[in-house]
């Protein structure tokens, strides 16, 4: 190799080896999250989007996008975003994002050196993260900080002390006439006057212990290192309540002449609200249920929430809309009362009110465990993505987040795009024999498993050995009365977040009792609205009287066993509420059987 061929590769690396370090630098820097540094660091967990993290932090998306050109083209579970710090509310809401600055934990920090770090007190910041816990206070885990905390009054105390007063010594003065004068013991005298073991004499100065009461300033804030770290392990009390007071609030329109279908809804879902109180009085829980109808808009919220029930509520259920949500979130928030939003899933409250709970899970979480879920169920299948023209084709989301687990689980996959008048004969070359073969078509309408599913029955029919399986979504459900059987020959597989069994004891038990006290059957819709009127009163309605105001320390042993919807609350942040993560994997058996599976059994 020549000079010239060497001086090239040494400046070459060089140069890499100054980039790399440079950029390690670059990381090394901005990870250090010094008290006045204008970005914190944000860890992407599963189901959050871009948007729901920058309505996390208050910041526009655009800023996010313009620190992360990157996560325009998607963000990834695990991956680290710079985040804007606001600057501070000169407004001064009192809940506003801009009154706190935002700390990611690094290693070694503990509350104390957090609170040391900003000038606040640890129990304020614990108490600005309602979430905080020794499990949650790890490495990469955001905090917010209050950017004005309370300064608490030193409290005056009264304090016994003890001083040494000269005294001269009379004469004739004894030791023990001195002592008793004084009220103080020879033994104490002689302690803080050595000399008087050689004998008292007179005109010596002694002195004598005085005590006095003084009045003193005593701060508040906790300052020892292990009483502030504590603060993390502190324990509420788990105490039965003996009522639990609930207010309903739904727009169930009094004011119509015949109740919409919408508001026939909402009716049922009240009707199985009323049945989850009747089981819970059976079982020794005392329920007062106030229930009031919002209407459309805000006019009647508004007057609700000054009602005294609302006010003493354990807990708020309801309202429909977006404008009615918020002010209930809010009032929710002032008063400390535990709310449940039951059927929208895009709300931003629960990102940053810690006693919002969100029934409806949000489709990117759904997307993002369902992903998780098939990517686990058919990781050693061959797997087939099948592109379905279809005109409503609504599942790209759901396909680019199945594609990126996929490809971050080193599973491998197939494309294979339909065409109507080859895919019978096409589609089976897609097919192998030495392990089992899974579909998932790219759209979830009716319209497109029907341009599939006689095909695939009559392949999986002629040749076994294929051991076909189809993957597919919530929506198909409703599908049964069409596809039941292709359902079953295909060995089915359908993720969602709501399934009733109509076959089980429980389901059948609620139609029955639902029927005897209501003279009717539900609506036939999808999800049954009286079904989760019910189990979302049993599971909250248990956990509010069992466990008191220690309830979201307790969220995975409220123990209903849901009929038809399932509870996984995740609290989204150190100081955002929780969002419903609950995913059934319905499988519609070659033996005529259905199976539902939570993800967390897999």
């Amino acid at each position: 190799m020549n000079k010239i061929s060497t001086y090239f590769i040494i400046f070459f690396l060089a140069i890499n080896c100054s980039a790399a370090l440079a950029q390690n630098n670059k990381t090394t820097a901005a990870i250090t999250n010094e008290r006045d540094s204008n970005i914190f660091y944000h860890t992407i967990q599963r189901g959050e989007t871009v948007y729901s993290i920058a309505t996390m932090y208050g910041v526009k998306v655009n800023d996010i996008y313009k620190l992360n050109p990157e996560s325009k083209e998607g963000i990834k579970v695990g991956f680290k975003l710079m985040i804007p710090q606001l600057a501070p509310d000169a407004k001064g809401k009192s809940n506003g994002a801009a009154n706190y600055s935002f700390h990611t934990i690094k290693a070694k920090e503990t509350l104390y050196s957090v609170s040391r770090l900003y000038t606040v007190p640890a129990d304020q910041i614990a108490d600005a993260n309602p979430g905080l816990s020794a499990e949650t206070f790890s490495i990469g885990k955001t905090i917010r900080i209050p950017r004005n905390p309370h300064v608490e009054p030193s409290v005056e105390q009264v304090q016994t002390v003890t001083k040494d007063v000269p005294y001269t010594i009379q004469k004739k003065e004894t030791l023990f006439r001195i002592s008793k004068k004084f009220d103080v013991s020879s033994t104490e005298l002689i302690k803080r006057n050595p000399s008087l073991k050689d004998g008292v004499k007179a005109g010596a100065v002694i002195y004598i212990p005085v005590k006095e009461e003084q009045k003193v300033l005593v701060s508040t804030e906790i300052t020892d290192e292990k009483e502030v770290n504590a603060l993390l392990s502190r324990k509420k009390d788990s105490k039965k309540l003996p009522v639990v007071n609930v207010s309903l609030l739904l727009p169930f329109m009094t004011e119509e002449a015949y109740p919409s279908s919408n508001t026939s809804r909402f009716i049922e879902y009240y009707e199985g609200l009323l049945l989850a109180v009747d089981s819970m009085r059976n079982q020794g829980c005392s329920i007062n249920l106030s229930v009031f109808d919002t209407g459309n808009g805000t006019e009647k919220i508004n007057d609700i929430l000054k009602n005294p029930a609302v006010k003493e509520a354990d807990l708020l259920i309801g309202a429909v809309q977006n404008e009615q949500i918020h002010p209930v979130a809010k009032f929710a928030e002032k008063n400390k009362i535990r709310y449940v939003i039951p059927f929208t899933s895009k709300n931003d409250d629960v990102l940053s009110n810690p006693y919002v709970f969100q029934v409806n899970t949000p489709q990117s979480y759904l997307y993002s465990k369902a992903a998780q879920a098939g990517c686990e169920l058919f990781k050693n299948y061959n797997i087939i993505i099948l592109k379905v023209n279809d005109p409503q084709d609504d599942k790209k989301e759901f396909i680019q987040e199945l594609k990126t687990e996929l490809k971050q689980k080193k599973v491998s996959y197939k494309e294979y795009t339909y065409n109507a008048e080859t895919f019978a004969t096409e589609i089976e070359s897609q097919f192998v024999t030495d392990k089992p073969n899974v579909i998932i078509p790219t759209s979830g309408t009716l319209n497109a498993l029907n341009k599939i599913k006689t095909p695939l029955v009559t392949i999986s029919s002629n040749r076994p050995d294929y051991q076909l399986t189809l993957f597919g979504y919530p929506e198909w459900q409703t599908y049964t009365r069409d596809c039941l059987e292709e359902f079953y020959a295909l060995n089915t597989y359908i993720y969602s977040n709501f399934y009733a069994d109509n076959l089980s004891d429980g389901v059948k038990n609620f139609y029955q009792k639902y029927k005897t006290w209501f003279s009717k059957n539900p609506i036939n819709t999808f999800p049954k609205y009286g079904m989760l009127g019910f189990d979302t009163g049993m599971y909250f309605f248990k956990g509010v009287w069992t466990y008191g105001s220690n309830m979201e320390n307790n969220l995975k042993r409220t123990g209903h066993n849901s009929i038809q919807t399932g509870f996984n609350f995740e609290r989204v942040n150190n100081w955002g509420g929780f969002i419903n993560t609950n995913l059934f994997i319905v499988r519609y058996n070659k033996d005529f059987t259905i199976s539902r599976i939570q993800l967390n059994e897999l």
